[in-house]
């Protein structure tokens, strides 16, 4: 009976809750585009690299926030009208689990190789779930019809941009390896490691 009324509860501020969602994403992907800036800042100054170095730790709670989001999407999927939405938390909830894949796939490159180079299949995976979370997020917040909620499309338009960005430079280095690595060689210090 209370599971009932809960879910009646929850149902019934489905379109507040798809705003909170909706900012966790958006609020998310810039917290992991903050942390990859940050960790690639560590790289330049040469701090030793770990997994759990205070950068990871920040890219990873960026994707927890769109985990978070995910999980509350799942909960609010088939309760949702407006198509544009659905299809925006369909993407993030697949964005996050790759992001998910991705980081512990990174979790366990780490533990075996200690450091790790720019371009892995495990930075890949994270950077495409980040991509997919933050068009998700801009295609869910394009769905709401009203005000303060909307001031937060330019933004979610430029993480997506920045996302896409930073994709876009691993696969420049990806396609380049040789002639881009050398010089980028010395600002990562652990080359670009392409596996």
């Amino acid at each position: 009976m209370k599971l009932q009324t809960f879910n009646s509860a929850f149902i019934a501020r489905s379109r507040t809750i798809v705003s909170i969602v909706t900012i966790l994403a958006i609020c998310g992907t810039v917290i992991v585009l903050l942390g990859g800036v940050w960790d690639t800042t560590s790289h330049a100054l040469r701090v030793p690299e770990t997994f759990w170095t205070i950068q990871h730790l920040t890219i990873y709670m960026g994707a927890s926030m769109i985990t978070v989001s995910a999980v509350m999407c799942g909960l609010l999927l088939f309760k949702t009208t407006n198509k544009k939405m659905e299809k925006g938390i369909k993407i993030i909830l697949l964005g996050a689990t790759m992001q998910l894949v991705g980081g512990y796939a990174d979790y366990n490159f780490h533990e075996i190789y200690g450091i790790d180079g720019l371009v892995t299949p495990s930075h890949l995976t994270v950077e495409s779930g980040l991509l997919l979370s933050s068009m998700g997020g801009l295609l869910t917040l394009s769905g709401f019809d009203y005000g303060h909620i909307r001031k937060m499309i330019p933004i979610s338009i430029v993480a997506v941009i920045l996302s896409a960005a930073w994709i876009g430079f691993n696969l420049v280095l990806l396609l380049e390896a040789i002639v881009m690595c050398v010089p980028i060689y010395e600002l990562f210090s652990s080359g670009c490691a392409v596996m």
